[in-house]
């Protein structure tokens, strides 16, 4: 169904859930944990901007992680208050900039990996933890610019997921990621130049989950070390045999973690 110009995925009934994806990936990510908290929740699960049936950014100037927020705020007001909210990577992101936008509607965070690399860059110049999306950002935007929609996502799948992962995929998956790729200098500008401090979050005072894999990148653990202790009431948990794309490549641990906590509010 649609809301407003947002897509989302909508299931169950009770208190609502609202659950934002990573890059390179929709709403469909979350199937499984939908079926999982419907029976208790009202689970919606929105397409961001340019992925899934969400429409492209409308705008000429790149979009920062506020307007990706304002985009979903129809989702959110949907869901009621309190909600909770999940996400994974830029969709984690977006999750802490709309709690930061409206905290005394959040009663939770659940994250995986916050992708906030502007934490990373206002701590220490470079060369810094944050290098290595940097790099594989500049790889892709250039086969962009070949025309190598294809290439600009092995650069990027292959960062985040390890090298040859992008070639083992099957086509059927590798169309869809093409296809949102396009947007990767949108998606690095919003994360690397997020102009809140990390001062900011330390004002979230509600309970947080914080995700981690143990087999993930310099870029996604260095955000980690900063933000996770600057929020007054995360709980960190770490996934120690997955990558950054545990949510994806491993649902099943992630959202068990996930109904726990948010059995346990």
């Amino acid at each position: 169904m649609a809301v407003s110009d947002v897509f989302v995925r909508e299931s169950g009934s009770g208190p609502g859930v609202v659950c934002l994806h990573s890059n390179a990936s929709s709403s469909s990510q979350w199937r499984g944990l939908m079926d999982s908290l419907s029976p208790q929740h009202r689970v919606l699960a929105p397409d961001a901007y340019g992925a899934g049936k969400s429409p492209d950014w409308p705008l000429d100037r790149p979009p920062a992680l506020a307007d990706e927020a304002e985009f979903i705020e129809p989702v959110l007001q949907r869901a009621g208050s309190p909600l909770v909210l999940v996400g994974h990577s830029y969709g984690a992101a977006v999750a802490l900039i709309a709690a930061l936008r409206q905290p005394a509607r959040v009663k939770a965070l659940m994250l995986y990996e916050p992708t906030l690399f502007s934490l990373i860059e206002s701590e220490s110049p470079q060369p810094n933890a944050a290098d290595g999306i940097r790099h594989a950002v500049a790889a892709a935007a250039a086969a962009l610019d070949r025309g190598d929609a294809k290439g600009a996502a092995e650069q990027f799948i292959d960062y985040w997921m390890g090298a040859g992962s992008w070639a083992g995929m099957p086509e059927s998956r590798q169309l869809p990621i093409a296809a949102s790729v396009r947007n990767v200098r949108h998606w690095a500008q919003a994360l690397f130049t997020e102009p809140t401090p990390l001062a900011a979050f330390r004002s979230l005072d509600l309970p947080v989950l914080y995700m981690v894999g143990g087999r993930s990148t310099a870029a996604a653990l260095g955000v980690a070390r900063l933000l996770a202790p600057a929020l007054p009431r995360a709980t960190l948990h770490r996934f120690d045999t997955l990558g950054h794309m545990g949510p994806v490549t491993d649902p099943e641990p992630v959202n068990r973690v996930i109904e726990d906590f948010l059995a346990r509010l």
